[in-house]
This record gives C-alpha cells, sequence and structure tokens, in this order.
C-alpha cells in the first residue's frame, strides 16, 4: 500500500465509499485486491480512532438508536461450527445519530444480545453531555441498557411498529410485510411524543446499504471477514460524518455539529493515515545502493 501515491487512494476510497465492491474497484483503479483490502483495513483504523478521539463532549437533545444486520461469510443458518470462530454468521451493527445534526456520534459492530446493547449505549452515554430524549425500537435488550448506561436522567420512549398479515402478493414477491401503525410507549422521563420516532436513523440505514456494497440485500455481495467488515463500517461513517454534503443540512453532519468549519475531502480523508515507516534493514538496501552507484562512476 506504501507504494500508491496520495491521487491513486483518493480513487480507491472514492470507489469505496460510493458502494463499489473490491472487485469492480480493483478493475476500475487496476490496483490489485490485496493492495486494495490493506489500504481498506489501515484507514479503517484511522478512521475509528479519529472517531473515537473527537467526536465526543456533544449537545444532543434527541438520539435516535437502531440496529442493522448483515452476515459474514454466511447466514447464521448455514454456518459451520468451524467457521463460527472465525466470525462467519449475522452480523448487528447498532448506530445512534442526532436527529438535529444527523450526525452518527456512535456505531458498534457485533451481536445482538444484552452484552452488546450495554456496550453501544455506554459508548453514546460517554459522548453526550447533556439530557438527552432517545428513542429506539421495541427490542427488550435496550431497556436495561439505556438504564445502566444513563440512569434516571434520561428522558426514554421506545417506538414499536405493527404490521399486518402479509397478504398473497406480498408473500410472492420480496417485500416487507405492510406496516399498520406505531405502538408508543414511555420507559422513562417525559419524552416530547412529538418527538418520539426512528425516521432519521433508518434512513441513515438506508443510506448504509446503498453506500456499501456488502450490505446489499439478495446478492452475493457480503463481507468475506468480520475485521474487513469493521473497517468498511469505520470509513462508511467517517465518510458521512466529515465528507459527505446532508441534501437537508446543506453541510455535513459534522459541520452541523461544530466539530470542523468545512467539509472534509477525500485527500483529507487519507491524511489520517499514519506516515509509512522506513525499516531499518531498507535504510542499509538504500545506503548500499547509493554506494554501489557512486562506486560505479568512479
Amino acid at each position: 500500500m506504501n507504494c500508491l501515491d496520495s491521487s491513486a487512494r483518493s480513487r480507491i476510497v472514492s470507489c469505496l465509499v460510493e458502494g463499489c465492491s473490491i472487485r469492480a474497484t480493483s478493475r476500475m483503479t487496476g490496483a490489485s485486491k490485496n493492495t486494495i483490502v490493506r489500504l481498506l483495513a489501515d484507514l479503517g483504523c484511522a478512521c475509528a480512532a479519529h472517531h473515537n478521539r473527537y467526536v465526543r463532549n456533544l449537545k444532543v437533545r434527541r438520539l435516535q438508536a437502531d440496529e442493522i444486520w448483515s452476515f459474514v461469510g454466511a447466514k447464521a443458518k448455514n454456518v459451520r461450527l468451524e467457521k463460527k470462530q472465525e466470525g462467519w454468521g449475522d452480523v448487528w451493527t447498532w448506530v445512534g445519530i442526532d436527529a438535529d445534526t444527523k450526525l452518527v456520534l456512535s456505531y458498534l459492530v457485533g451481536g445482538r444480545d444484552g452484552g452488546w446493547a450495554k456496550e453501544f449505549m455506554n459508548d453514546c452515554a460517554s459522548r453526550i453531555k447533556n439530557r438527552v430524549q432517545i428513542t429506539t425500537d421495541g427490542h427488550k435488550a435496550y431497556l436495561e441498557a439505556v438504564e445502566d448506561a444513563f440512569g434516571a436522567d434520561i428522558d426514554y420512549a421506545q417506538l414499536q411498529k405493527l404490521y399486518g398479515a402479509p397478504s398473497q402478493e406480498e408473500q410472492r414477491k420480496y417485500s416487507p410485510a405492510r406496516c399498520i401503525g406505531c405502538d408508543m410507549k414511555v420507559v422513562s422521563g417525559d419524552p416530547d411524543p412529538a418527538h418520539v420516532s426512528t425516521s432519521y436513523v433508518e434512513r441513515q440505514n438506508l443510506t448504509m446499504r446503498m453506500s456499501m456494497r456488502r450490505f446489499t440485500r439478495l446478492t452475493n455481495a457480503f463481507s468475506k471477514k468480520v475485521d474487513n467488515h469493521r473497517h468498511m463500517v469505520a470509513l462508511h461513517y467517517m465518510y458521512y460524518n466529515f465528507c459527505r454534503v446532508h441534501q437537508t443540512l446543506r453541510v455535513s453532519p459534522a459541520m452541523e455539529s461544530k466539530l470542523t468549519d468545512h467539509v472534509w475531502t477525500i485527500g483529507e480523508l487519507i491524511a489520517l493515515l499514519p506516515k509509512p515507516t522506513v525499516s531499518a534493514s531498507q535504510i542499509e538496501k538504500n545506503v548500499m545502493a547509493k554506494a554501489l552507484a557512486a562506486q560505479a562512476k568512479v
């Protein structure tokens, strides 16, 4: 990856954040798949580190949380036991978004049980500095997780969607059941009913599926390794927060949250990568090459 110049890296990253697969990116840029995967791994780690360090001390009035499903290697029902040890199976991405600035302030890739819910909600709480109103879906794991992270100083409601029985036409084709209503349940505090909603985080989930090829349903596009899955999620949310102009806000979510004063370019995103270092053996090779070249001239 160190052999790539900035413009080559920019082309690769531009393809990845716009929903291209690794193979499609390789065909369009001429870079090998291994080179692209190495760049993705390094940049994903850099993006996660930057998010963890700087997306903090936020003033958030309304937090919406949800979880989005995907899988690594194969769906859980088709995974052999030895492959489960490698991280294959269903993978859930927990997402918390500020309903006003559209900033994704926390995300977590893992399972869907109570332990993951607590880790996710504790991370959300560590990034918010004020009392906040939270809305989630009806997933039971949120109940204990929200209380554990925020305590009693919280306005929290769950919004459970109600679906009707699928018609014969809906059973025949691939389409979700029709939503016939919502059931709102106040869990703690005094949440404003007008703002009890998960619409923004669910819309962000659509953006996520459209922007990452490995999240596309009903295709052979899926992650083969859970680490690469996490790296791509980190890259996506860094690009979404800092580089992508939101259609409604006309600025990036990070600008709306006062985390930056301009829309980042892909070049600035790539600048998060650590500077390449030269090993001692490489220095010795360079010195030897120069000495041989000088001797040849004599």
